[in-house]
């Protein structure tokens, strides 16, 4: 099994639909111990869904934004598990006015961009920092990621939160090396979650996929991109790190409409 005797933690569960849960249901059956990340109003809802994974996994309370959440995160994993061996952070908030408004970036101030930097983008060395004491050699950090290289139709600034976390990601993985910590993301195309479906315009966005993917692309189904995330948090990709992995059927490497429109 490919993560057989490792402790990952899996942030961003919430209902069987996430792409964190298929990660988390993967890597169980890949032999990991997982343990999952939660907090206010979605802990009781990450909490349920656990029951619903092959083994219920223990729920910690954390809150990105909170520096206490983060300390005792570190002193929680270090007291039930000693080491960490992979994490997955699956992170991403922007408020209503980042996104799917008619006049694109001009309709946000900055308290709400600062908020959906802070919380999709930020978030990512913030995690690392909290789980840095505990990474064992060979560890693997692994983001949710959606291509950041171009701009989509009403993503507005989680893209530009997204472009961040690329690029925080990269950083990551010059400071972790020296450590044998691998930091990738996956760019996955689009999963229709709950945190998808309160993307206005949304429905644009999956359009795309459904015009360019060469492979064709499930919007309802999140595997193929639990499995890239597993075999990144494996020892599969030793010499791998800085890396964005697409998982999105092909769309990011077509500049036009492949796929003949009987088939669309």
């Amino acid at each position: 099994m490919l993560l057989e005797d490792r402790i990952v933690l899996v942030t961003g569960v919430l209902t069987p639909s996430s792409i964190a849960f298929a990660c988390a249901r993967l890597a169980q059956e890949q032999g990991a111990t997982v343990v999952l990340t939660s907090f206010g109003r979605a802990l009781p809802v990450t909490r349920r869904a656990a029951r619903k994974l092959p083994s219920e996994p223990e729920v910690l309370e954390l809150d990105v934004t909170d520096p206490a959440h983060l300390a005792r995160l570190t002193e929680d994993l270090a007291e039930r598990h000693g080491r960490v061996d992979g994490v997955v952070h699956a992170i991403g908030f922007a408020p209503a006015a980042c996104l799917g408004q008619e006049d694109g970036l001009f309709d946000a101030e900055w308290d709400d961009v600062a908020t959906a930097l802070q919380v999709s983008a930020w978030s990512l060395p913030a995690l690392a920092r909290a789980v840095k004491p505990l990474l064992r050699p060979r560890a693997s950090i692994v983001g949710l990621d959606f291509d950041a290289s171009v701009a989509w139709p009403a993503y507005d600034w989680m893209g530009v939160a997204k472009a961040a976390l690329e690029s925080a990601a990269r950083y990551l993985a010059r400071d972790l090396g020296p450590a044998d910590v691998r930091v990738n993301l996956v760019a996955a195309g689009p999963i229709r979650t709950v945190a998808a479906r309160s993307i206005p315009g949304f429905a644009a966005i999956e359009q795309v996929w459904s015009r360019q993917a060469p492979l064709g692309w499930d919007v309802d189904d999140p595997e193929p991109v639990a499995r890239a995330v597993v075999a990144l948090l494996s020892d599969w990709f030793p010499a791998t790190t800085g890396e964005i992995v697409h998982v999105d059927g092909g769309v990011h490497a077509m500049g036009t409409a492949v796929r003949p429109a009987d088939e669309v």
